[in-house]
C-alpha cells in the first residue's frame, strides 16, 4: 500500500505480520519520513515505524517488498545497516515500467503509510581478499551499504559506477568521501564501462559485486567466465532471458506439498505456484520472474531444475531451496515444504 489513509491508521504503532507460508516473513506497516530526490528521476525515501520502535535487522544487499496500489514491487535498502530506525530505498521512474514506479513519484509524500514486507536477502556481502563493486543507474542502490561495509572492514576495494549521464547518477554526493576508489564514468561523457579492463584489473581472489540492466551484467559475465580465480555475484532488475525456460522442453511432473498435504500433476504448460493455487494452495509470491525471491520454498526430495536469477551456483547444486515461480523439477516427483 502507498495511498492515502486515515490518521488512525497512521498514528498506530507498526503492524508487524508473520506469514506461515513464507517461513517467517515480516510485513510491517510503516511511514514515509521523507522523499528526496538524488538524481534526475530518481527519489530516495525514508521508512520509519510510526511509533518509533526498531525496524528488522538486515544486512548489505538485502531488499524489501513495497505494496503500491495494486503493484508489489522490490528495492534494496540503501541506507545504514547499524541504524534501525529507518530503511531507505530509492525508487527510478520508469515512463515504460508498469506503472509502479510511477505511482510512487507521483503519490508518495511524509506521513504516508507503506506496507512493506522482508528485508530479505540474496546478495549478501561475503568474504573476500578484495572487492570490485560495478554499478550500472539505479544498480548503485545495494552496492552502497556494501562499499561502506568493505571500507570499514579495512578491505581493498573499489568502485566502478556507470549512467547514462551525470546528473542521472544517484548518490554521488555520498560517495565523494572515498575519493579515488570511486570512479564515476558518466557514459555520455566515458562511454560504456570498460568491464575487460575492470576484470583484468581485479587480482586473484577478488569478488566483483554487480548490479545494473540486463546487457551490462550479461556482458560481465562472459568477461568473468574467463577468470576462475575471481567470484561474480550479481543481482537483476529483470529477470535472465533462460527464467522462464523453453516451453517445448518443460515436462509435466508429480509435486508433493508436504505441509498442505496435497499431492499435484503440475502441468508443462504451467508453473508451480499456477498449479498450487489451481489446488487451492495459496503461495505468497510478487514477481513471478525469478528475481526477488519471496517464492522461495524448500525441497524436501527430489531435484529441481533451477530456472531462477536469484539463487547461486553453489546454492542450487545444494538442493535445498527454489523458486517456485519460474523453477521446475528435473525428476519425475518434487516433494516441497508448503
Amino acid at each position: 500500500m502507498l495511498a492515502d489513509s486515515t490518521a488512525d491508521a497512521v498514528g498506530t504503532s507498526v503492524s508487524v505480520a508473520v506469514d506461515p507460508a513464507s517461513g517467517g516473513e515480516r510485513e510491517l506497516t510503516l511511514e514515509i519520513a521523507e522523499v528526496r530526490a538524488v538524481a534526475t528521476d530518481v527519489i530516495a525515501l525514508t521508512l520509519v515505524d510510526p511509533s518509533g520502535h526498531e525496524l528488522p535487522a538486515w544486512s548489505p544487499g538485502a531488499h524489501i517488498d513495497v505494496e503500491i496500489g495494486s503493484f508489489v514491487r522490490q528495492y534494496s535498502l540503501c541506507g545504514d545497516p547499524a541504524d534501525l530506525s529507518r530503511w531507505r530505498i530509492a525508487v527510478l521512474r520508469e515512463p515504460n515500467g508498469r506503472g509502479g514506479s510511477q505511482l510512487v513519484h507521483d503519490t508518495a509524500r511524509a506521513g504516508l503509510p507503506v506496507a512493506v514486507r522482508g528485508p530479505r536477502n540474496h546478495f549478501e556481502l561475503r568474504p573476500a581478499d578484495e572487492y570490485v563493486f560495478v554499478a550500472g543507474g539505479i544498480g548503485i542502490t545495494p552496492l552502497l551499504p556494501m562499499v561502506a561495509a568493505a571500507h570499514s572492514a579495512g578491505k581493498p576495494w573499489r568502485l566502478v559506477y556507470g549512467g547514462r549521464a551525470a546528473e542521472r547518477m544517484s548518490f554521488v554526493d555520498e560517495l565523494a568521501r572515498y575519493g579515488e576508489q570511486v570512479r564515476l564514468q558518466p557514459e555520455d561523457v566515458f562511454g560504456q564501462l570498460d568491464l575487460e579492463r575492470i576484470v583484468a584489473e581485479s587480482p586473484a581472489g577478488t569478488s566483483i559485486y554487480a548490479c545494473g540492466p540486463t546487457g551490462l551484467l550479461n556482458r560481465l559475465e562472459e568477461v568473468c567466465a574467463a577468470r576462475a580465480d575471481i567470484a561474480l555475484h550479481v543481482e537483476r532488475f529483470s529477470a535472465n532471458p533462460d527464467a522462464l525456460a523453453d516451453p517445448t522442453r518443460r515436462r509435466p511432473f508429480q509435486l508433493i506439498a508436504r505441509t498442505s498435504g496435497v499431492t499435484i500433476q503440475v502441468p508443462a504448460d504451467k508453473t508451480i505456484v499456477e498449479a498450487l493455487e489451481d489446488a487451492g494452495v495459496e503461495v505468497l509470491t510478487s514477481c513471478e520472474e525469478g528475481i526477488c525471491g519471496t517464492c522461495e520454498t524448500r525441497i524436501v526430495a527430489g531435484v529441481a531444475e533451477h530456472h531462477d536469477s536469484v539463487l547461486e551456483d553453489d546454492e542450487r547444486a545444494g538442493n535445498q531451496v527454489m523458486m517456485i515461480c519460474v523453477s521446475r523439477a528435473a525428476t519425475e516427483s518434487l516433494t516441497l515444504e508448503i
